[in-house]
């Protein structure tokens, strides 16, 4: 269950942060609502998960995953191109989220 509840609150921080971008800095008002929902949706999640799960694992996990998706997404959607050391540091933040995944006993399993 704490697994579910952090990609959902992954996918809410992803939407709100592409949401940042249509804002123009919060001068539109749709995608501006759409920011503060989608942010306040995905940390009351994130609150949840801190019951079961430590605050700096769940951070990690949080916004490692939101960095690898929000990158996809640029690169996807808004055509951002990503260079070598780019693609590296992606890779490392992935390979970080499978250590503590796979072998860290403060994840539960």
């Amino acid at each position: 269950m704490p697994y579910a509840l952090l990609i959902m609150a992954v996918v809410f921080e992803t939407i709100g942060t592409s949401a940042l971008n249509a804002s123009q800095q919060f001068t539109r008002v749709w995608p501006s609502a759409i920011v503060i929902a989608s942010y306040g949706i995905s940390f009351y999640m994130l609150s949840k998960i801190m019951q079961v799960m430590p605050v700096g694992l769940v951070y990690a996990l949080w916004s490692g995953l939101g960095i690898v998706s929000i990158a996809a997404i640029g690169y996807l959607v808004f055509g951002q191109k990503l260079d070598l050391p780019a693609l590296v540091g992606i890779g490392l933040i992935i390979a970080g989220i499978l250590c503590i995944h796979l072998f860290s006993s403060s994840a539960p399993h």
